[in-house]
């Protein structure tokens, strides 16, 4: 019997680490992203000085649709998604403090703490969610 049970949690750390070492190989890199008051950056995934459509490395804060920081000092999920598509831009992590932006648009967004996040569309902060429940929002298309 015991030797059954260490059989099923071999294999169950087998499959988790399995997935873990997949999702590793297959997301993109991601680099930090300066928030609008530093003067436009790069989005996740894109090296600097390469620039996605319509993103320019002197973007204002307006001319994003979309501009995400961590204000809770823990890391927060996040995915980011063209509307309508299955083409995501971000898919990961968020350390306290890191921000990202872009400029694409109509955009999905979902957050494991949605209170965790300061959410700005068009230049207009989003009233928080309630911390430590899952945070969705929609990005519009201008």
């Amino acid at each position: 019997m015991i030797a059954a049970v260490a059989v099923v949690l071999a294999l169950a750390l087998v499959v988790v680490g399995g997935m873990a070492l997949v999702n590793a190989l297959t997301s993109e890199a991601e680099k930090p992203v300066p928030t609008p008051s530093a003067g436009g950056g790069t989005k996740g995934g894109k090296e600097p000085g390469e620039p996605s459509p319509g993103q320019s490395g002197t973007a204002s804060p307006l001319s994003n649709s979309l501009v995400l920081k961590v204000i809770s000092n823990q890391p927060v999920n996040v995915v980011v998604k063209l509307a309508g598509t299955t083409d995501i831009l971000h898919s990961g992590t968020l350390n306290p403090g890191e921000g990202r932006q872009w400029t694409e648009s109509p955009l999905d967004v979902v957050a494991s703490d949605g209170g965790a996040l300061q959410v700005t569309i068009y230049g207009k902060v989003q009233p928080p969610e309630p911390s430590g429940q899952r945070g969705t929002w929609f990005v519009r298309k201008r």
